[in-house]
């Protein structure tokens, strides 16, 4: 078991070249089993680690078995967030 368990592999190692040692709280909530292919609403404190959060629920889906994204020819995803910075 690593630190990063439930994370798609491609996604767990950019995080450990980026320095992470542990996900967030928030991060924990979204890879929770009931959490994962479904429509979210994230409420955290700014620093939380909201935008990774999203990005590892969708990671999975938007991969594959793949470690890079290809060519997209259309939008794979959308996030509506409000932000303040």
């Amino acid at each position: 078991m690593t630190q990063f368990d439930g994370v798609h592999a491609a996604l767990a190692q950019t995080l450990e070249t980026k320095g992470y040692v542990e996900l967030t709280p928030v991060q924990l909530a979204v890879l929770e089993p009931g959490a994962m292919a479904a429509d979210l609403l994230v409420s955290a404190q700014t620093g939380s680690g909201k935008t990774v959060a999203f990005g590892m629920t969708m990671a999975a889906q938007l991969l594959g078995e793949a470690q890079r994204f290809g060519a997209a020819d259309s939008p794979r995803a959308l996030i509506i967030a409000p932000t303040r910075e």
